[in-house]
């Protein structure tokens, strides 16, 4: 990604929780901001004018690039998690470095589109559909970290250890191309992967469902040499708790506690079906709890304990997981929405609080822990959203972030600067000059495999 120095002036800007009007935003060549000063009516000279509010970039904490495909196409008709996965299984077979690469870096778009600048891309298509491996085993991987690139926004690369089919069984002909065969070949191959300015890689368990109990100890082992971020699908569905009591004889929860895998740079993905003790466990760690609503009432999943994972301990972080949407804001407030319906109380998050999710703990979560933060020193990574669309217009600018939050949606973001370079400009993205077409061209790439 090439860097800019560049002098940024907001009609509005959220610093540190409070709507400040009129903030000067100078950001050097290293990609950096220099300087966050409030209270200047006009722009300077040379100075670019974002108009709205200018709050960080938002952080899309959980991704699987391939699932934008499945849009529209898994909500026609019923059944449950399970049938959906039989759906996503079979596009997975689809898929080749070339392929994944174009509709990576239109999804990437898509994402910069709604103001995120940085995504956690939780990959596990690895190999080719009979499990060979490429003659880079690495391709996979590589083609998403260029497809961030592409589109302009950061990527964390979670490159995920997935071995079985289930509790003591072998992957199945969809799941051969995730597998490496054995937790020690998973580690050697993201060996391989190296961070970038703009990449850096973590490590993730897909579930207990599809890692050996034995082989956790080896993943969380390999993320704490390597200082990276280890994320987990934990509790997504019933029947994960249920398979995992009857093969271990505790909750998933309790087996990751017990093999080191929970942490403090560790993110639990969907958190949705816990018990208090499960609560407990993943707040004394400290671990991040990231919930991906609008995938979890997408699926039929359930709602997540936020409120309860929050006052144990656990930072909220959000992600777009199937990509049903991409839009932070929809994730974000979901997150209060759906806990008025279970306890018909409003008011357990503020617009501030859920801004927090969606930004500095989104990034945290994904090793970027100089990101998130309107202030000198952070990543000059931001994004601004117009207050004068039908959604935004009317509340007064002290109200400007609960504007954002509780009606906007990634429609109304104008201006994403990642690294202090202008990505999206007056809501046309500036690398990807026409990502719907993009987006309808690699997913009709993509089918035509069938």
């Amino acid at each position: 990604m090439s860097l800019t120095a560049q002098t940024y002036w907001t009609e509005h800007a959220w610093l540190n929780g409070t709507v400040e009007p009129g903030v000067v935003i100078a950001t050097a060549l290293d990609g950096s901001i220099t300087e966050v000063r409030p209270g200047v009516d006009e722009p300077p000279i040379g100075a670019v004018s974002l108009r709205g509010l200018t709050i960080p970039g938002l952080a899309n904490v959980h991704s699987h690039a391939f699932h934008r495909a499945l849009r529209s196409t898994a909500q026609v008709g019923g059944g449950t998690f399970w049938t959906w996965r039989n759906a996503m299984y079979d596009l997975s077979l689809l898929l080749d470095p070339d392929g994944y690469y174009a509709l990576a870096r239109a999804v990437y778009a898509e994402m910069a589109l709604a103001g995120i600048t940085c995504v956690g891309e939780f990959h596990y298509v690895h190999h080719q559909p009979d499990g060979t491996r490429y003659h880079d085993p690495n391709a996979m991987a590589e083609a998403l970290i260029a497809a961030a690139g592409e589109a302009g926004i950061r990527i964390t690369l979670l490159d995920t250890c997935y071995l079985s089919a289930g509790f003591g069984r072998p992957p199945d002909r969809h799941q051969r191309r995730f597998s490496d065969g054995t937790v020690e070949a998973w580690a050697e191959r993201a060996e391989a992967l190296r961070s970038t300015d703009v990449a850096r890689i973590g490590a993730a368990v897909h579930s207990v469902r599809a890692v050996p109990a034995e082989a956790l100890a080896t993943v969380a082992d390999w993320a704490t040499r390597h200082g990276s971020p280890l994320h987990v699908h934990l509790s997504e569905q019933p029947r994960e708790n249920e398979e995992c009591q009857a093969a271990h004889g505790r909750s998933p929860t309790q087996l990751l506690a017990d093999h080191g895998v929970l942490t403090r740079r560790t993110t639990a993905v969907h958190a949705t079906h816990l018990d208090g003790a499960d609560v407990a466990l993943l707040g004394a760690a400290g671990t991040t709890a990231c919930l991906c609503p609008t995938t979890e009432r997408d699926l039929a999943d359930g709602i997540g304990p936020a409120v309860r994972l929050r006052d144990a301990g656990c930072p909220l972080s959000l992600g777009s997981d199937s990509h049903a949407v991409i839009d932070l804001f929809e994730e974000a407030r979901a997150v209060e929405l759906g806990e008025r319906v279970r306890t018909q109380a409003r008011g357990h998050f503020t617009a501030d609080q859920l801004l927090r999710c969606a930004t500095e703990n989104g990034h945290a979560a994904l090793g970027w822990p100089e990101a998130g933060r309107l202030e000198t020193g952070a990543l000059a990574d931001f994004t601004t959203v117009s207050l004068d669309t039908v959604r935004t217009a009317g509340p007064p600018p002290r109200l400007a972030a609960e504007a954002v939050i509780f009606a906007a949606t990634g429609a109304d973001v104008r201006h994403t600067v990642v690294g202090g370079r202008h990505i999206v400009r007056h809501g046309g993205h500036q690398l990807v000059h026409d990502a719907p077409r993009a987006l309808r061209r690699a997913i009709a790439a993509l089918h035509a495999r069938r």
